[in-house]
């Protein structure tokens, strides 16, 4: 969540449900009530791609009815009375919000600040939202069974997505009005102060200095802000949604599949009968659920241990993270140079990392300008190693980094040009690893043996990435706190700084 839109999208998410996923601001026009989305895999465990608005709507894959509207219309007063029947609205509901947050030498960051004499940088943001919660009663979901899939646009949607993952906007959050979001950040500085992780200000000053830096996006009345939604299952011309994501939406192809990659010739098994109730009748799926860890409940192992799941196991991060840095090892040392230098410069850049992000994903290298071309170009140009690994790989890197703020980006490439990598990576690791199945907050202990090699500028950098993440971090006492909220981008910053050390080694 790095814009400005974003952030403001999820402080309103929380003020109305945790439950509500954000809208990215490119999606915030494309996704409406009954909208048709698909969930692409990722190649890491820290970063959750986004939801893809398909351009489809469910009632777009039904038989035609015309008292039900496939979104909602921006003119209530024109569509209110057609929709009425299949969409509750409910609102409009006013959330305004003012923040101002303060830094001053001495207070915020106490420990390895050169700061002579005193200076204050302060974040004010403010909107004003008067939004309306959209649904469909239950009621309204019968009635709309009723209608049959479409064979024609069935084929239509398989052939547009990887038909696999794909989901049914079940409820939306809708601006009523058109806002101004203004996020204003100001720096007065006295003497000589360090405070690295403002954006607006980068390194020391001496005397007296003032900078102010302002942003404003004017939002579009109608925009989705966040939404929920449910897998969308077809079993032939009939549908239905469910909030099991375990399951397929063409449950009847998996069965197909699975059917035919069988034997030829059918395997005769041998049965028994039992008096012990406790046995079950195929006592190997009971075997096979107990080897698929389920990421919702753990599993309870035959001694009576409970087995965390994957996503609460840290080891799975680790092993993930050391399998791509020590593949990033294999590469050649020039390849290794050009991704470093090049993510380097487009860490002040979002959208190039994002461009580049996306050029990956396609089965053939296109084409882009600045230094995601030098990439792209060393990837294409040298012919001695497998070019499509080597791209899976800069993918990963960059599903890391894409996942971590501007600021943090900011930070990072201060980082690289400090060659902390390593100790932050070390000491990212240590809060990981005892704290990562914790789901609540907890008091935890920064080592002091690997705060030792971050001195000044370098420990004022490392804690803003930590503090950045969510984490509390107060140099000048004995503990900080863990948050849950902060696995998500801490995972994503210990794959990055991994990865990142592993081409800074070369």
């Amino acid at each position: 969540m790095s814009t400005l839109f974003e952030k403001v999208s999820k402080k309103l998410a929380k003020e109305i449900d945790r439950d509500l996923k954000i809208v990215n601001f490119s999606d915030a026009t494309k996704i409406s009530q009954f909208a048709i989305l698909q969930k692409k895999k990722s190649t890491s465990l820290f970063r959750e791609k986004p939801d893809e608005p398909v351009q489809v709507s469910l009632t777009d894959i039904l038989e035609p009815n015309s008292s039900v509207s496939s979104s909602v219309s921006q003119d209530q007063e024109r569509e209110g009375q057609k929709n009425k029947d299949y969409h509750e609205v409910k609102g409009p509901y006013f959330f305004r919000n003012i923040m101002v947050q303060k830094q001053k030498a001495g207070v915020s960051v106490t420990a390895g600040v050169d700061a002579s004499l005193s200076g204050e940088a302060t974040e004010f943001q403010e909107f004003d939202l008067e939004y309306q919660i959209v649904t469909t009663p239950f009621l309204s979901w019968i009635e709309l069974k009723k209608r049959k899939v479409v064979e024609s646009m069935l084929s239509a949607l398989k052939s547009q997505t990887a038909a696999e993952n794909l989901y049914v906007v079940t409820e939306i959050v809708q601006l009523v009005n058109s806002p101004k979001l203004q996020d204003v950040r100001s720096l007065n500085i006295l003497g000589k102060l360090l405070i690295p992780w403002n954006t607006i200000f980068k390194g020391g000053a001496m005397g007296e200095d003032s900078k102010m830096e302002k942003r404003e996006k004017i939002l579009q009345k109608g925009m989705v802000m966040a939404y929920k939604k449910k897998k969308l299952i077809i079993k032939g011309n009939n549908w239905d949604i469910s909030d099991d994501d375990k399951q397929r939406t063409f449950p009847e192809e998996q069965l197909h599949m699975l059917m035919s990659s069988g034997p030829v010739n059918p395997t005769i098994l041998p049965i028994d009968i039992s008096n012990d109730d406790q046995q079950r009748t195929f006592p190997e799926e009971q075997l096979h659920m107990l080897m698929s860890p389920d990421p919702v409940n753990p599993t309870i192992l035959p001694i009576g241990r409970i087995e965390e799941p994957f996503w609460r196991d840290f080891r799975c991060l680790q092993e993930e993270v050391s399998e791509k840095a020590e593949a990033v090892a294999r590469l050649p040392r020039d390849v290794q140079d050009v991704v470093f230098s090049s993510v380097q410069d487009m860490l002040q850049d979002r959208e190039a990392l994002e461009a580049l992000m996306h050029t990956l994903e396609q089965e053939s290298l296109g084409h882009l300008n600045g230094p995601g071309s030098t990439i792209l170009n060393k990837l294409q140009e040298d012919s001695g190693y497998s070019w499509s690994n080597t791209k899976y790989l800069i993918l990963y890197l960059l599903e890391a980094i894409v996942v971590l703020n501007d600021t943090q980006l900011d930070l990072l490439a201060q980082s690289m040009e400090k060659g902390i990598l390593l100790h932050q990576r070390e000491l990212v690791r240590s809060i990981l690893e005892p704290n990562f199945k914790y789901p609540w907050n907890i008091p935890f202990t920064l080592k002091p043996a690997l705060l030792a090699p971050l001195q000044g500028e370098a420990l004022v950098i490392t804690c803003g990435l930590l503090e950045e993440c969510g984490l509390e971090v107060k140099l000048n006492r004995p503990w900080s706190t863990w948050d849950l909220e902060a696995k998500q981008p801490l995972s994503a910053l210990y794959g990055a700084l991994s990865v990142l050390q592993q081409l800074a080694a070369a």
